[in-house]
C-alpha cells in the first residue's frame, strides 16, 4: 500500500466533476462583482473532497458486493486488486468526509448554518451512492445524485456563499455541468454493462439499455447545450455561445458507443468526455469573467 494507489482509488479523471460546477459559479460571481476567494477556495476544497470520498466509498462497497470482479472491464480497483486493504479504504472514506467537514463548516460564516444541512447531505449521499441498504448506484438513481450534487447544489451555493443570494442563472448553469457531468458516469456505466448486469447494478444503463444511454448522453448534450445559450443571452455574454463548441464533440463520442468494446476505446471515450467537461466549464469561466 502507497500513496499511488491512494492518488489512483481517488479516480483523478472524475475530479473535473468537481473542479467544473466551483468554477463556473465562481465566473458568475465575478460576473456579477461578488466574487469572493476565500469562500471559493472553501468551496473548491469541500467538491474535491467529496468527490474524493465517494470514489473511496465506491471502491470500498463495490468490492464488498462483488461487483469488482475479475469480468470487470474498467480500471483496477484498490480494494479489489488488494492494494489498499477494505479497512483501511473505510477509514479512508471516513477521514476524508472529515476533512470535507472541516473545509464545509468554514463556508457557514460566509453562508449561514442552514449549509450544514446541505453539507451534512453532501457527506451522506457520498456514501450512500454505493452504500448502505438502497445505494443510489444500484437502483439507477447515480444520474440524479450527479445533476443535483454535482450540478445545481455545486453550482448555486458556490453562487451564493459568495453573493449572498440565490440566482436562476445559477441554477442554469449547474444543470449544464451537472448533464456533461452525469455523461462522464454515463460512459463508466457503458463500459461495466455486462459486469453491472451480471452483479445486479441496475444503473440506467442496464435498466433501460445500451440504446436508452447513448440517447440519454445526446440529451444531456443538448440541455447543456439550451442551457448555456440561455445564461448567455440572459447574462448578455453572447460570446459565451462559444462555450457549446467543446459539447458539440460529445455527439460523435455518442455514435462510437455503439460499436466500442475494448478497453482502450473507452478510455479514450471517458477522457474525452472529461475534456468536453472541463473545456466548456474552462471557456464559460473566461467569458463570463471577461464580459
Amino acid at each position: 500500500m502507497n500513496l499511488r494507489h491512494w492518488i489512483l482509488a481517488a479516480r483523478p479523471k472524475t475530479l473535473p466533476a468537481a473542479i467544473a460546477p466551483v468554477a463556473v459559479g465562481s465566473a458568475l460571481a465575478a460576473q456579477h462583482g461578488v466574487f469572493k476567494l476565500v469562500p471559493a477556495l472553501l468551496s473548491m476544497a469541500f467538491a474535491l473532497l467529496i468527490q474524493i470520498a465517494t470514489n473511496y466509498a465506491n471502491d470500498y462497497f463495490d468490492y464488498q458486493k462483488g461487483t469488482d470482479n475479475e469480468n470487470r472491464k474498467g480500471p483496477k480497483r484498490a480494494v479489489a486488486q488488494g492494494w489498499i486493504s477494505p479497512r483501511a479504504m473505510l477509514v479512508g472514506t471516513i477521514l476524508i468526509l472529515f476533512l470535507a467537514f472541516l473545509a464545509g463548516i468554514n463556508l457557514v460564516w460566509f453562508g449561514g448554518t442552514h449549509l450544514i444541512i446541505i453539507g451534512i447531505l453532501s457527506m451522506v449521499f457520498a456514501v450512500l451512492y454505493t452504500g448502505g441498504p438502497f445505494p443510489l448506484a444500484y437502483l439507477g438513481l447515480g444520474d440524479l445524485f450527479v445533476l443535483i450534487f454535482f450540478g445545481w447544489v455545486a453550482v448555486m451555493y458556490t453562487y451564493y456563499v459568495q453573493a449572498g443570494v440565490h440566482h436562476w442563472n445559477a441554477f442554469h448553469l449547474g444543470t449544464a455541468v451537472g448533464c456533461l457531468s452525469m455523461n462522464l458516469l454515463l460512459v463508466n456505466n457503458y463500459r461495466d454493462y455486462d459486469n453491472d448486469k451480471a452483479s445486479n447494478k441496475n444503473t440506467t444503463v442496464v435498466k433501460f439499455g445500451l440504446k436508452y444511454a447513448r440517447w440519454q448522453y445526446r440529451f444531456a448534450l443538448l440541455s447543456a447545450i439550451t442551457a448555456s445559450l440561455w445564461v448567455a443571452y440572459q447574462e448578455r455574454v453572447y460570446l459565451m455561445m462559444v462555450a457549446v463548441l467543446p459539447i458539440l464533440m460529445g455527439f460523435k463520442i455518442s455514435h462510437r458507443l455503439k460499436t466500442a468494446d475494448m478497453l482502450d476505446t473507452f478510455n479514450q471515450m471517458l477522457k474525452k468526455t472529461s475534456l468536453i467537461l472541463l473545456f466548456y466549464s474552462f471557456v464559460a469561466s473566461i467569458l463570463l469573467i471577461s464580459f
